[in-house]
């Protein structure tokens, strides 16, 4: 229900339930001076990340991007304050124009933080254009939104939090919500110590891209098996990961190990789903016609968590994803389409047999890792029920051939 229009005595009423529920949850919470797992707290209460990939200094984007191969540079040096601050912001409804949807609405972490939808649901269950990309390892990038138009997470993040389709609310709207909030009061002096006056919109923007950065997954059985254990993978799998690195595939050209995305936008030709208009992708943003229908590579971390897949949603398994790309250059598109578009080399015909895709998607399932997947708020300042709608039933994201 809209905070906007009701009577004055269900007013009355929800002003003493909102009190109480402040009340109730400023008893409660309390940020964390700690950081996250993977990171150091280091003497200027800063967190720093570590990882294994730093013992390499090998290029990222390099190649097809080898087993001892760097990771991009990574965002980080939030305190802990700010990153706890942008978790209860995360997952905070207040958030949205009507109180319905969270940032964890499109973005949870049971469902590798997608949400199992072609496209996201937005407030008074509009859908939005596209699927909502995974977070996993947004430290390491540095363009957002399938059509890269965004070059930071707080710009980014401004694009679902006031748009109709989704969160819809505006930055004075926001604002006020945070700043008539006593818990947000509180929680903002302790993560910005100095800071003069109310919240402030960066301050918002900042929280919760620290938050985002500190979701890291750099730990699946692929990397155990990079940083030299070799039976962490089955011999199916690494069959797979070699069809997935060889010149032949092609697959690691795009999606570069360790992160496993070059970051670059690709025209690769894939159908939009039940008939819908054609998405010219990054086109439109770039206003270069050779960019029309591109998209950027997403990486493939925690890819069998996240179906259905493509900006579109078109494709419910990692099986039918894994077998778009051997069917030949444009053959899913309309030929009015295909005749604009230019599709990248790499999308050629490959031919790979089924048995080769199999073992592809048995690969793919290596790059789960979920040690760091952060703890959702049991309660979160609002007073109101963290995170929002869900999908019933997650979409399936494995699929073999018989």
């Amino acid at each position: 229900m809209s905070r906007r229009s009701s009577s004055p005595q269900h007013l009355v009423g929800l002003l003493v339930l909102a009190a109480c529920a402040s009340a109730w949850a400023d008893s409660r919470i309390e940020l964390r001076d700690y950081c996250p797992p993977g990171f150091e707290l280091t003497r200027n209460n800063a967190c720093k990340l570590h990882t294994l990939y730093e013992n390499y200094d090998s290029l990222a984007n390099a190649g097809v991007g080898g087993l001892k191969t760097a990771l991009p540079r990574v965002r980080d040096g939030f305190s802990p304050q700010q990153i706890d601050l942008g978790r209860y912001l995360f997952f905070d409804p207040l958030l949205s124009g009507d109180d319905s949807v969270s940032c964890a609405s499109c973005h949870h972490p049971d469902l590798g933080f997608a949400d199992g939808r072609q496209r996201s649901v937005g407030i008074g269950g509009a859908e939005a254009r596209r699927a909502a990309p995974s977070l996993w390892n947004v430290a390491f990038l540095g363009k957002f939104f399938w059509d890269g138009r965004a070059g930071s997470l707080e710009e980014q993040m401004q694009g679902p939090l006031y748009d109709a389709r989704e969160m819809g609310s505006n930055p004075v709207q926001l604002l006020a919500d945070i700043v008539a909030n006593d818990t947000y009061e509180r929680l903002f002096r302790d993560a910005y110590p100095g800071s003069i006056g109310p919240a402030s919109l960066g301050q918002v923007y900042t929280a919760i891209a620290a938050f985002q950065t500190s979701l890291i997954s750099l730990n699946s059985r692929y990397d155990q098996y990079a940083h030299g254990y070799d039976g962490a993978l089955t011999e199916n799998e690494k069959a797979g990961m070699n069809v997935f690195r060889s010149f032949v595939a092609r697959c690691a050209e795009c999606h570069t190990p360790p992160l496993f995305t070059n970051q670059q936008v690709a025209v690769i030709g894939v159908q939009e789903p039940d008939g819908r208009s054609f998405d010219p992708g990054a086109e439109t943003v770039s206003e270069n016609p050779g960019l029309r229908g591109g998209f950027k590579v997403p990486s493939l971390r925690n890819v069998a968590l996240t179906a259905p897949y493509m900006h579109s949603g078109t494709f419910d398994t990692l099986r039918e994803a894994a077998e778009f790309y051997t069917l030949g250059r444009g053959h899913a598109l309309p030929q009015a389409e295909e005749d604009r578009v230019s599709i990248h080399w790499h999308i050629w015909e490959p031919n790979l047999r089924a048995e080769e895709l199999d073992r592809i998607v048995d690969f793919l399932g290596t790059l789960t890792d979920e040690r760091f997947k952060p703890q959702v708020p049991a309660a979160v300042p609002s007073g109101l029920p963290p995170v929002g709608p869900l999908p019933e039933t997650p979409t399936p994201s494995l699929g073999q051939s018989n």
